[in-house]
């Protein structure tokens, strides 16, 4: 993240260039565009208004995780302070620690807080630390892994604990200041070991999706210098079901997936999904780094029980790291709605022209992604922002007494015509400005003590948000036949004149075929090859990679 969820957007950006900023010219928006998106803006399925909400003395926290009852929140771990500093010895320091558990009260604006201090050690350790993973399941709020100083270890290290919290329980001992230490349970296991990903659940089951194992001290100059540290993505989707919770918790591991160029990603979002067929889903958006360069991601994977697929023909340019995001599903349209609010990208938009940075800033956009009832993904700006540069590291606390499905999604048909509150929006980090990684010395950024309450109106026919062009336009990457007997042919637009890599990969991530055309001109284009190396019948994934988009599909010879 950039410090917490951002992870460490340096962590590790260890080789970031400082690359001048790249415009995209305006005429991108007047490109073709195809499945069923139409024209450049779009009457809006809802709109969102943002209302400050202050609580005297709350603090701020970035990069926690929060539970939920009955309105009131529980919040353990995250940092205290804002984007962590690029000296070893500063960054991600034991005074930034959240070392007390707190139960947070928006509409009666009351917070109470107890520190960590009467649980066992390996418990305190746990809940101080960053960019844990969680999930809550009916009262009980899951806390994975997560990055910090522990003092066991006499080092930082992630942990390789799950720990689970009896919500109301805590939350009420609390109020009444009494003893909390019953309502905790904690198992240890090595998959478990895990920072920056995140944890979702499908059915009976947990899917633990991306993240790293991160062992020592962050060093920009990398895992070599000073005492150095290990840092290994998973490349996976981690899947396991629980028993017990309450009594004698245990865990029971399940065959994931593995890929190590579209699973490997870190500090990013995954969400829930309703799909146009009415499954439920997780899609993985963004997140760092792509494995030969130290950018983000552009596109999504779709996570489903049965497997996973790379979205065809989507790029997603507004909102790449972290950040607080509401999903919505409409059963009439069968659309799926997810919103992403502000945090850090490697694009913006600065009147109508869509700006590259790659240095990675702090923005303020606030966008949508659809899945519309074709299967097909578009991105959206929403013509609301952020009020300032903040999003990364926050999250989205759901109004749970509005009707939704049963993994969280909104069920946006459901929904009164009147403005209602679907949750809030609450901590991160807060930058005072956009690239501040490179001059940071603690001063620049904090942690925000903001909340908003997110107001969502479904009666818009007057509200437009603007397509963004080049996250449906892409590569336009076609493959045929497939499966192939013979020549595999491949065809893909170019907007510019640009050098194209071609690379085929095998199921558990291996190169198979690459190839470089240079200077190919602006156009579509045909690539065909016969590639007598695939092995029939087997899965490989074919990747486009051009004017910094990529796109991938999976192909098969017969």
């Amino acid at each position: 993240m950039l410090a917490a969820s951002l992870s460490f957007v340096a962590i590790l950006a260890l080789s970031i260039k400082h690359p001048s900023m790249h415009i995209i010219k305006s005429t991108l928006w007047a490109f073709f565009l195809f499945l069923g998106f139409g024209a450049s803006a779009q009457n809006a399925p809802f709109s969102l208004q943002l209302e400050p909400l202050s609580i005297s003395n709350l603090g701020g926290v970035q990069s926690y995780a929060v539970g939920q009852h009955n309105g009131v929140w529980l919040i353990v771990g995250g940092r205290l302070d804002g984007l962590h500093r690029r000296q070893p010895w500063a960054a991600f320091d034991q005074a930034g620690h959240n070392n007390q558990i707190w139960a947070v009260d928006p509409e009666a604006g009351q917070r109470w807080v107890a520190p960590l201090s009467s649980l066992p050690v390996p418990i305190q350790e746990h809940l101080s630390a960053t960019n844990p993973q969680f999930y809550q399941q009916n009262d009980t709020l899951f806390v994975l892994g997560g990055y910090g100083y522990s003092a066991t270890a006499d080092d930082h290290i992630t942990h390789d604990k799950l720990t689970a919290i009896a919500v109301p329980q805590v939350i009420n001992a609390l109020k009444n200041n009494s003893s909390f230490t019953s309502y905790f349970q904690q198992i240890t296991d090595p998959q478990f070991q895990v920072t920056g990903g995140r944890l979702k659940k499908m059915g009976n089951r947990f899917y633990l999706l991306g993240g790293q194992k991160f062992m020592g001290r962050y060093n920009p100059m990398g895992p070599n210098h000073g005492p150095g540290f290990v840092q290994e993505y998973t490349n996976a989707v981690r899947i396991f079901s629980l028993s017990n919770a309450g009594t004698n918790l245990s865990v029971v591991h399940h065959p994931g997936f593995s890929d190590t160029t579209e699973l490997h990603r870190r500090d990013y979002n995954a969400e829930a999904q309703i799909l146009p067929n009415g499954e439920e889903a997780i899609t993985m958006f963004s997140g760092v780094f792509q494995p030969q360069v130290d950018l983000p991601f552009l596109n999504a994977v779709t996570v489903q029980a049965s497997g996973y697929n790379p979205e065809p023909n989507f790029q997603q340019y507004y909102n790449h790291y972290h950040c607080a995001v509401l999903p919505l599903f409409s059963a009439t349209d069968s659309a799926m709605h997810t919103v992403f609010f502000g945090g850090i990208a490697q694009y913006y938009d600065q009147n109508g022209t869509l700006i590259k940075d790659d240095n990675v800033p702090f923005v303020n956009t606030i966008a949508r992604v659809t899945r519309n009832s074709a299967g097909a993904m578009a991105e959206y700006k929403m013509p609301v922002t952020m009020p300032a540069l903040l999003g990364a590291g926050s999250e989205f606390i759901a109004n749970e007494s509005l009707p939704h499905y049963a993994n969280g999604v909104l069920k946006l048909d459901s929904l009164p015509a009147d403005t209602v509150l679907a949750g809030y929006i609450f901590g991160g980090i807060s930058s005072s400005a956009p690239n501040i990684f490179f001059t940071n010395n603690g001063t620049q950024s904090s942690a925000t003590a903001q909340i908003f309450k997110v107001l969502l109106t479904t009666n818009t026919s007057l509200d437009l948000d603007a397509l963004n062009p080049a996250s449906v336009q892409g590569l336009n990457l076609r493959v045929f036949p497939n499966p192939h007997e013979s020549a595999l042919q491949v065809k893909y637009f170019l907007a510019q004149t640009s050098t194209v890599k071609i690379s085929i990969t095998a199921a558990h991530g291996a190169l198979v075929y690459e190839e470089t055309r240079e200077y190919q001109p602006a156009g579509e284009r045909l690539w065909q090859k016969e590639l007598t190396e695939l092995q029939p019948g087997q899965p490989y994934l074919l990747t486009i990679e051009a004017g910094g988009l990529r796109q991938s599909q999976k192909i098969f010879r017969k």
